[in-house]
């Protein structure tokens, strides 16, 4: 069997290689212009990567100010109107604590105030009595001491005039006797002249009844002097006794110091039960402000976002049973690297760009700047970028509207050539 082989003749080869040639310059131009292409396609897309350079981008979490509610007073929650979300008014209502021991406490308070009140009125209408006893003392004080000296002159004159009356008896009674001694003399005399006959027995007779006559003056005169001695002791008894009798202003002053000494002691009480009252209406006011603390109420617009007791649970003094945010305080937080931190001032405007809104950027300006440097948070998982130090930042937004709520990511840009 003989083999036969066919190959194309050298003008053929030829003609095949000369028309390869065309081919082989169109596909290299073409893999020129995909590599132009790319390089410029890389080139645009690293430039529109970049931010402008009046901007300063970040990214970050939105946070709020949390405000924690506490209990002013330790008790039994007795009901709580609110849960988590819900949104609150300042001033409203949110826990109510159990207030029965402090209503028996305040009705105690009460009771102790009309009782002080009613202490305090019976000492004042005491203290009205006394003074005027004090008054009548005084005035009583004052007449006993004139009486008494009053009485004291007249009795000293009825001693006086009795010693007077005295005197002149007894000034009497010496006369009697002279008078009597004279008449005596005449009658001897008279008798001698009348046994002799000189003289007629009737003139003898008159001197004797002269003589009978004195002797009865004279004992007259005497017993007038022992009257007028009776009335001198009696006029000298009177006015001891009127002068012990003096002693009754001290008696009376004595009265006056102890109606003074009650008057005293009742403004003293007085004083006490007005004490009293204050102490009673501050323990009212206080257990009224205790009643105020069982009622807790919002301090600030909000919306729940933690519930930490329920009912009938005892929570002491302090104790956090609400925590509150304010969604018109919301903030980006966000971290500026440590050489671009000079470019940042508080109050300078910013953007914040919301995921769920990327084309309605929300107002907002730097609130906050951290005072020293950190490193990059521990939410960095790569070693080159949790060495580098950046400067935490808060992006307060100026109008959050509602929209934005704390644990949502955003980017913000702060623009740097424009202040607040």
């Amino acid at each position: 069997m003989t083999q036969t082989s066919s190959r194309p003749s050298t003008g053929q080869e030829g003609e095949r290689t000369a028309e390869k040639k065309p081919e082989r310059r169109l596909l290299v131009a073409l893999g020129a212009g995909l590599v132009l292409a790319a390089g410029a396609a890389s080139i645009w897309w690293y430039a529109a990567s970049q931010p402008p350079s009046d901007r300063l981008r970040l990214s970050g979490r939105l946070e709020g100010y949390e405000t924690d509610i506490g209990a002013k007073t330790a008790g039994r929650v007795d009901r709580i109107t609110v849960r988590e979300g819900d949104t609150v008014r300042r001033g409203q209502l949110v826990v109510q604590l159990y207030d029965d021991e402090i209503q028996a406490q305040l009705r105690g308070a009460n009771a102790r105030i009309a009782s002080a009140r009613q202490q305090q009125q019976q000492s004042a209408l005491q203290i009205r009595v006394l003074e005027g006893q004090v008054r009548q003392a005084e005035l009583n004080l004052q007449q006993s001491r004139g009486d008494a000296q009053g009485r004291i002159d007249q009795a000293e004159a009825q001693v006086a005039t009795a010693q007077a009356q005295l005197a002149q008896a007894q000034a009497q009674v010496g006369e009697a006797r002279a008078n009597l001694k004279l008449a005596q003399a005449d009658r001897n005399r008279y008798e001698q002249l009348a046994r002799e006959g000189v003289v007629a027995t009737q003139q003898f007779d008159q001197q004797q009844t002269n003589f009978e006559a004195a002797k009865a003056t004279l004992a007259a005169r005497q017993a007038a002097v022992l009257a007028a001695r009776k009335q001198v002791a009696a006029a000298s008894g009177t006015l001891t006794q009127t002068r012990t009798t003096a002693l009754n202003p001290e008696l009376r002053n004595a009265q006056l110091d102890v109606t003074q000494r009650q008057l005293a002691q009742a403004r003293s009480q007085l004083k006490a039960s007005q004490a009293a009252v204050k102490d009673a209406e501050a323990t009212r006011q206080q257990l009224l402000a205790q009643i105020g603390y069982l009622n807790i109420t919002s301090p600030i617009d909000g919306v729940v976002t933690a519930r930490s007791v329920e009912p009938g649970a005892v929570v002491t003094t302090g104790k956090t049973v609400l925590s509150l945010i304010d969604l018109s305080q919301i903030y980006l937080r966000g971290y500026v690297p440590e050489g671009q931190i000079g470019k940042v001032r508080v109050g300078q405007k910013a953007r914040v760009f919301l995921d769920s809104a990327p084309d309605q950027p929300l107002a907002a300006h730097v609130g906050v700047i951290d005072p020293q440097a950190s490193f990059t948070p521990e939410n960095i998982y790569f070693k080159d970028e949790r060495v580098r130090q950046v400067f935490g930042v808060k992006i307060l937004l100026d109008r959050p509207g509602g929209f934005a709520k704390p644990g949502m990511p955003a980017d913000g840009e702060i623009l740097l050539e424009e202040s607040k």
